[in-house]
């Protein structure tokens, strides 16, 4: 029982498919396969189900994963540390993300990676890209605003900041002088980063003012394009604090006061398990995990 075989039924068993398996090791299919065979051989029991759309896993293939959890996963990282003292890194990191979060708070922080000649690409997308992006190899690392939840990727939480209702100091006097708040924001134009508005409901539902969805008047997936429409007198939204820290200082925005609290917007280091197997791309995540938790 070799680790290339086991490596071949944890990608097996996340994929459940023989040849996305194939695709990802970079092996052929009938080369996945006989690892199967030869585990489903050692072990004296069948792994999987074949069906025409993939394959199933047996309760031994799940009592297997749920063993090996994630220790294959710290062997093949460590490894991968170990290869990547040596001075040879070559090859590109493709980092996604959020493109507000990216050129404010990471871009800033690269420049040790990049000074060590490490190569970096970076590329925008929201969730549902960033996801799409990591399962098919086309980035190696993420950090997304959302949780995501799938069982053939990994995360852990490396950032905090809080999100604050914000407007221009007129639009945030009438607002704050309305008899009653719920009403006048359901009235005043919303400006959101997606059609699920989930910044603004978060911080509605926190603060008990929710009441329905609301009409944007605009949807930006680059948080700085709704600041500046925001600064020039027009609608009210919700900004995490990195974005609006100066101009809440300056009085170019105001904030309208939570009647609760202000919600916590979290940032999620992102990853396929696979991608660590490459020596620079355990490096970067390193890298990064500690870069980003400096943000305090």
């Amino acid at each position: 029982m070799s680790l290339l075989q086991l490596r071949t039924f944890v990608e097996v068993y996340r994929q459940r498919s023989l040849s996305s398996a194939a695709r990802v090791l970079g092996l052929t299919q009938p080369a996945v396969s006989q690892h199967i065979a030869a585990l489903e051989a050692a072990i004296g029991k069948p792994l999987f189900e074949r069906h025409a759309r993939g394959v199933e896993p047996t309760a031994t293939a799940s009592e297997l994963a749920a063993s090996l959890g994630d220790r294959l996963e710290t062997a093949e990282a460590a490894l991968a540390q170990v290869r990547a003292r040596s001075p040879d890194l070559t090859g590109m990191v493709r980092i996604m993300g959020h493109g507000d979060f990216m050129a404010e708070l990471v871009v800033p922080r690269l420049l040790p990676l990049l000074q060590s000649g490490m190569r970096v690409r970076l590329v925008t997308g929201d969730r549902e890209d960033i996801r799409s992006a990591l399962l098919s190899n086309e980035c190696d690392l993420a950090v997304s605003a959302y949780p995501l939840i799938d069982r053939r990727l990994r995360s852990e939480l490396v950032h905090e900041e809080k999100l604050h209702a914000v407007a221009a100091p007129q639009v945030a006097a009438r607002l704050c002088a309305a008899p009653d708040l719920a009403d006048a924001l359901e009235h005043e134009p919303v400006l959101a980063y997606d059609f699920e508005q989930q910044l603004v409901d978060e911080w509605l539902t926190t603060n008990r003012l929710a009441r329905g969805p609301l009409q944007a008047a605009m949807i930006g997936q680059d948080l700085r394009s709704l600041r500046r429409l925001l600064a020039r007198g027009f609608g009210w939204s919700t900004l995490p604090d990195y974005l609006c820290r100066e101009q809440l200082a300056s009085g170019e925005l105001v904030e309208i006061p939570a009647p609760v609290a202000c919600p916590t917007n979290r940032y999620y280091l992102v990853w396929s398990p696979t991608a660590l197997r490459e020596p620079r791309v355990a490096v970067a995540r390193k890298a990064l995990r500690a870069l980003l938790e400096t943000l305090g």
